[in-house]
């Protein structure tokens, strides 16, 4: 039993890594062409951005929070970038791109972190204002211009593949940015398993009272929590326009729910104090791989977000179950102690 229960994992990771592998072999069985190494390149390609969104979701919900303005930080993070280094006409680099992005996204979440953190209200209608205002301010001061260009750091590693074969199939390319984000993910799981904040963000998604009774430094944590959502934001912003060759201020929008979807399908709990990022990545692939296989069926693309909506209701639904019968054992378990102690009292008598 502790073998089992050991390879399902604390959230279900293991569950839900046989669902994807099932759903690979069924896939694979309907149609020969989708088990192929192009196949397989294009969802992990497809599933770096969506990985890196996913992360920041992540520790907002495992806090009890929600965050719905990610994708907006994101392109104006990314936007505003290109359009400073192309409008000055310097180039920093990679590292000084990324750096000017990661700025102003830390910015912009540092904006809601206060707002939340100060007045206490609830994350969701925060940051459902939060994302108009910055989409506003974006088109107002930074701009609404396509740009088809890029500064030369971000077109060259825009080329640039950590992997690039040939097949039967056609040309089968992995871009070198996976591995940025995998070091990522690890950053990130080291943070939620190895440090007091990580613990600290747990604790508050528990019982937001009983962490700040027990010691922790609950306003100043949610802020810390937001900025380092907008800084992961405007990383994800930086690298789907190096993906996509171009600056579109009108990209990622709607996009929202799929990520929430996958965090929440990878066994982070909607009502906060659990997660992981290995079950996170897992969501995020899941989404893919069934929104790949739809597209591979014939379904149209307008049903898409059916299934993703869909998803997220079965993943909600399946942990307010969950969450119930928990509470309705914890209550099983209250009852049955005065009975218990009701004998004792008369062999002490």
């Amino acid at each position: 039993m502790d073998a089992l229960r050991r390879l399902r994992g604390s959230n279900n990771e293991g569950v839900l890594a046989l669902v994807l592998l099932g759903l690979v072999v069924a896939m694979s069985i309907a149609n020969p062409t989708f088990f192929t190494l192009n196949t397989g390149f294009a969802i992990l390609r497809s599933s770096i951005v969506p990985v890196v969104f996913a992360l920041g979701v992540l520790v907002v919900v495992i806090t009890g929070g929600i965050d719905v303005s990610f994708a907006a930080i994101a392109i104006f993070a990314g936007y505003a970038t290109v359009s400073f280094c192309l409008t000055v006409g310097f180039d920093p680099g990679l590292a000084g791109i990324f750096a000017i992005a990661i700025g102003v996204g830390a910015l912009l979440g540092l904006v809601n972190g206060i707002v939340i953190a100060r007045f206490g209200l609830p994350t969701l209608i925060v940051t459902l204002g939060t994302q108009g205002i910055f989409f506003g301010a974006m088109y107002t001061y930074v701009g609404a211009s396509y740009y088809a260009e890029l500064p030369g750091s971000m077109a060259a590693l825009a080329t640039t593949n950590l992997v690039d074969v040939t097949t039967a199939s056609g040309r089968a390319y992995l871009h070198v940015l996976v591995v940025p984000v995998l070091l990522l993910c690890v950053l990130v799981s080291l943070v939620l398993k190895r440090t007091m904040f990580g613990r600290s963000l747990y604790a508050m998604g528990g019982d937001l009272e009983a962490a700040r009774r027990a010691g922790f430094a609950v306003k100043r944590t949610q802020v810390w929590v937001y900025v380092a959502v907008g800084a992961l934001a405007a990383i994800a912003g930086v690298i789907h326009i190096v993906l996509s060759r171009s600056a579109n201020p009108r990209d990622l929008v709607g996009g929202e729910l799929d990520i929430i979807a996958a965090v929440v399908l990878g066994g982070a709990s909607i009502f906060g104090g659990r997660g992981s990022v290995i079950g996170t990545v897992l969501g995020v692939l899941l989404v893919q791989v069934i929104k790949n296989s739809l597209l591979l069926v014939g379904v149209p693309s307008a049903w898409l977000r059916t299934a993703v909506g869909v998803l997220l209701v079965v993943g909600v639904g399946v942990q307010a179950i969950a969450a119930r019968r928990k509470s309705r054992r914890m209550r099983v378990i209250d009852d049955a102690d005065p009975v218990q102690s009701q004998p004792e009292m008369k062999v002490g008598s």
